[in-house]
């Protein structure tokens, strides 16, 4: 197939072009900007744009299909002269449903840990000598691409995001793949610029729950408010539906990351807190819906080391007891939950958090009071916002104090320059110490190593 992908700089879409790539099509694409590492990784698969910008002599009538991203604009000018062709135009998530319609699949869906836990079930699966087409959200040991689709595959595992699928077809993404296997792991209102109200939100899933297809599996948290009732009001309309309930298992923390029980002995992970855990109930769960058993399961995840920038650690001082984590956290939940990890893991030291708003929810005036006691669980909490972004958002100014006010926490600290951001980070302890960063942007381009932000302090 000839092929062409707008906004082939994204996260996912550069990973569609390699992996379409890889499987033989002809695959061309375009951005008006493109980052690391989507840049070096398209560059040495020769896929990376002559020039960036949108070119619609790039919009051929030969191309079989066009693939648009989110990035892109309704009024793109490639997409309107696809328009005008009369071309098959997809976004990735319809691609991805044609792409496996013969397969089996198993979605992870759910507001937060999504990407982990597709990540953890890809794991075991791949430890156990099963392979799958992939998507997910971050790059994995052991896996080449985040995309992968290969027609000798019997399963297809795909992390479900609800939001929108593209420019021109605004049904969230997960409304296109028709699970026979998923996973809900909870519910917590996000994505304000197109669910404007926490039930419109919340409505998203229970449509999803509604896509199983006829005998299939549904895996949710039982221990989410939100979750238990979307299962409760869908549940009697499909009784063909096995639904599988799950919760945080016993778990205790040790010296190289956590011991998990399901009823026999303890199991040692290396995994850090309760969410890990709980992620991890889930992936079993899913795993042995589709085969593989929990013996299994459990000895291929003991080397798991967690997915890339989900509590990934960023620097490491053994001897003076210090440890810096990244994190993708941006929504109220996943702040929360993040936290109550590192701190139930180190009860003995401190632990300051930095988090940067960066999402549109999270720089939104009406969104914000969501974060109300959202980073109550550390000493010393730190917010960063960078006014060009809300600016670039076309979002209206914010400024500290009603940020600060929103948080509900009186020694909150507020910053607004990647020059302060290294400032303050300059002061961090370094000794009996943890260190977060919690964001889904790039802090500004601000020096995130402590090393060198003392050295020019």
């Amino acid at each position: 197939m000839r092929i062409h992908l707008i906004a082939v700089g994204g996260s996912a879409m550069h990973n569609f072009a390699l992996a379409l790539s890889h499987a033989g099509h002809h695959v061309t694409g375009s951005d008006d900007q493109i980052f690391e590492p989507s840049r070096g990784r398209l560059a040495k698969a020769g896929l990376l744009p002559k020039q960036e910008g949108w070119h619609p002599s790039n919009i051929t009538s030969d191309l079989d299909v066009v693939i648009l991203g989110m990035h892109a604009l309704a009024h793109n000018p490639e997409l309107l002269r696809a328009q005008e062709l009369g071309l098959t135009i997809q976004s990735y998530p319809e691609f991805l449903r044609f792409a496996t319609e013969q397969k089996k699949r198993m979605v992870v869906a759910g507001s937060h840990g999504k990407t982990t836990v597709t990540s953890m079930v890809l794991h075991a699966l791949h430890g156990a000598g099963v392979e799958t087409d992939l998507m997910v959200g971050a790059q994995l040991d052991g896996f080449d691409r985040m995309v992968d689709l290969d027609d000798r595959h019997d399963w297809a595992v795909i992390e479900g995001d609800e939001y929108l699928s593209s420019p021109i077809d605004r049904r969230p993404k997960f409304l296109w793949y028709g699970p026979h296997v998923t996973i809900l792991t909870g519910i917590a209102w996000d994505h304000v610029n197109v669910f404007p109200t926490e039930e419109n939100y919340v409505s998203q899933f229970s449509a999803y729950l509604r896509t199983v297809q006829p005998e299939g599996v549904v895996v949710y948290c039982e221990e989410d408010p939100k979750v238990r009732a979307v299962v409760a009001e869908v549940r009697p309309e499909r009784p063909d539906v096995s639904w599988i309930p799950y919760r945080t298992p016993e778990h205790r923390p040790t010296p190289k990351g956590s011991e998990v029980r399901w009823g026999g002995d303890f199991l040692e992970m290396k995994l850090l807190g309760a969410h890990n855990m709980q992620n991890l109930a889930a992936a079993r769960q899913a795993c042995h819906a589709m085969g593989l058993s929990h013996d299994a399961f459990d000895l291929n995840m003991a080397s798991f080391t967690g997915a890339s920038r989900r509590l990934e650690v960023a620097e490491e001082d053994p001897g003076q007891a210090f440890t810096a984590f990244r994190d993708f956290a941006h929504a109220p939940s996943k702040l929360k939950a993040t936290q109550a990890s590192v701190v139930g893991q180190f009860p003995e030291r401190k632990v300051t958090a930095f988090f940067e708003l960066h999402t549109f929810s999270s720089l939104n005036r009406t969104f914000l009071p969501q974060y109300d006691a959202a980073m109550d669980a550390v000493d010393h909490a730190v917010v960063f916002f960078d006014p060009a972004v809300v600016a670039h958002k076309r979002l209206p100014e914010l400024n500290a104090s009603f940020v600060k006010s929103c948080f509900g926490r009186e020694d909150l600290e507020v910053v607004t320059s990647a020059k302060a951001l290294e400032a303050r980070l300059a002061q961090v302890p370094g000794q009996n110490h943890v260190l977060l960063l919690m964001s889904s942007g790039r802090f500004g381009g601000a020096n995130l190593s402590r090393a060198q932000r003392r050295e020019t302090s």
